[in-house]
C-alpha cells in the first residue's frame, strides 16, 4: 500500500535565523512521502535565498511568494498548491521531532476521516521558558493526552497551530483557510469543534515550539486579547449558548468588561457577578454587579467565567459542582 502524501504548509517572514533548523527537521523525518509548500510573506532578510537553496536540492520543497500579506493569505497560497491527501502546518521557526509525520499519519490512518491528529509540544527558548508558556504547554499537553481538547476550548487555543494533521477533504469541508479571521489557528480549532472532528489522543512529544521576543504571536496586533475575546464569544453564541437560561458574566476585570461590552453591543441580556467587594453593588455599563452567591437565586443559568487566577478557578469549579452545574451547559471558562 502506497503511503499517503502529506502536504506541509509553511508561511515565513524574516526567520532566517531559524529556517535551516526547521527545514532540516522536515528533511530528517522518518516519514518521507511529503511535500513542503513554503511561502515567503515579504521577507526583508535572506530567508527567501536560504529556502531557495534547499528547494534547488529537493523537489519536494516548493517555494512561493505571497502576493498579498499576512499568514492567512500565505496559507491560502500554500493550500492552493497542495496535492496531499493529508495536510499539516509547520511554523518556520520551529523544529519537528523525527517521528512527527509518521505518528500523525499513523493515527489518521487508524481512526479515519473526521478526526484531527495531534501531538504533544515542547516549548524551548534561548532565554528560557517563562512560567506562563510552561503552564500553557502543560495544560495543552494534558488535554492532548486524553483527546479532550474541546472540553476547555473557550480558555485558549486547544490545538497547537504547528502540531495537527487532517484529511484534506475534512479541511475543505470546514472552510480550510477561507475565513479572514485572526487568530487563524484558534478560529480553525473552533471550526474543527463545530464540525465535530474528534481529536485523537496522543502522549508523544512531536513538536519543538520555539519562543522568542519577536515571534508573531507576541508582536502582531492580530493576536491581541480583544481578538481572542471576540472569537470566543462569537463561537459561544453560535455553538453553545442556551437562550432559555439566564446568561451570567462572572468577573469584572478587563476580560469581564470586554465580554460585557460585546454582549451589550449585541443586545444580549445578562447578569453580572463577582467576588470583589469593592465592585459589588457598582453600576458598570448600566449593569449592577451582584455577589457571586446571587447565582444560587437565578434559577437555570449559564455562566461565562472571566476569572484568570488558577486557585480562584478551582474554587469556582467546586462551587459550581455543588450547584450541579456542568461544563459548557452550565459554565464556560473564558480564560
Amino acid at each position: 500500500m502506497k503511503e499517503p502524501l502529506v502536504s506541509i504548509l509553511t508561511p515565513f517572514k524574516n526567520t532566517e535565523s531559524f529556517l535551516e533548523d526547521c527545514l532540516n527537521s522536515i528533511l530528517n523525518q522518518s516519514y518521507q512521502n511529503w511535500e513542503l509548500l513554503i511561502v515567503d510573506d515579504h521577507s526583508t532578510d535572506a530567508s527567501y535565498a536560504l529556502v531557495n537553496r534547499f528547494a534547488e536540492k529537493d523537489q519536494r520543497i516548493k517555494l512561493f511568494k505571497n502576493a498579498d500579506s499576512g499568514i492567512i493569505d500565505a496559507l491560502r497560497v500554500a493550500f492552493k498548491h497542495s496535492r496531499g491527501e493529508f495536510v499539516t502546518r509547520m511554523d518556520s521557526d520551529d523544529v519537528m521531532r523525527p517521528n512527527k509525520l509518521e505518528t500523525l499519519v499513523g493515527n489518521l490512518l487508524q481512526y479515519g476521516k473526521q478526526h484531527v491528529s495531534i501531538g504533544l509540544v515542547d516549548y524551548f527558548s534561548a532565554d528560557g521558558i517563562k512560567e506562563g508558556y510552561k503552564n500553557y504547554e502543560t495544560w495543552l499537553n494534558d488535554l492532548t493526552k486524553t483527546g479532550t481538547n474541546y472540553s476547555e476550548i473557550y480558555k485558549e487555543c486547544v490545538i497547537p497551530s504547528p502540531c495537527w494533521m487532517a484529511y484534506k477533504s475534512d479541511l475543505i469541508a470546514c472552510g480550510a483557510f477561507e475565513p479572514n479571521r485572526y487568530p487563524e489557528d484558534y478560529d480553525l480549532a473552533f471550526r474543527f469543534y463545530k464540525y465535530h472532528y474528534t481529536c485523537i489522543p496522543c502522549d508523544i512529544v512531536l513538536h519543538n515550539w520555539r519562543d522568542y521576543s519577536t515571534r508573531a504571536s507576541r508582536t502582531d496586533a492580530h493576536y491581541a486579547e480583544n481578538h481572542f475575546i471576540d472569537l470566543k464569544l462569537d463561537y459561544f453564541l453560535e455553538l453553545d449558548y442556551d437562550d432559555t437560561k439566564t446568561l451570567v458574566v462572572w468577573g469584572a476585570g478587563n476580560k469581564g468588561k470586554l465580554v460585557a461590552k460585546q454582549l451589550i453591543k449585541k443586545g444580549i441580556d445578562f447578569e453580572w457577578i463577582c467576588d470583589n467587594p469593592k465592585k459589588i453593588g457598582k453600576d458598570i455599563y448600566g449593569k449592577i454587579l451582584k455577589p457571586f452567591n446571587a447565582l444560587e437565586t437565578m434559577g437555570s443559568c449559564q455562566s461565562i467565567i472571566t476569572v484568570a487566577n488558577r486557585t480562584a478557578q478551582k474554587d469556582i469549579k467546586n462551587y459550581l459542582a455543588n450547584l450541579d452545574l456542568q461544563p459548557i451547559t452550565g459554565y464556560i471558562f473564558f480564560c
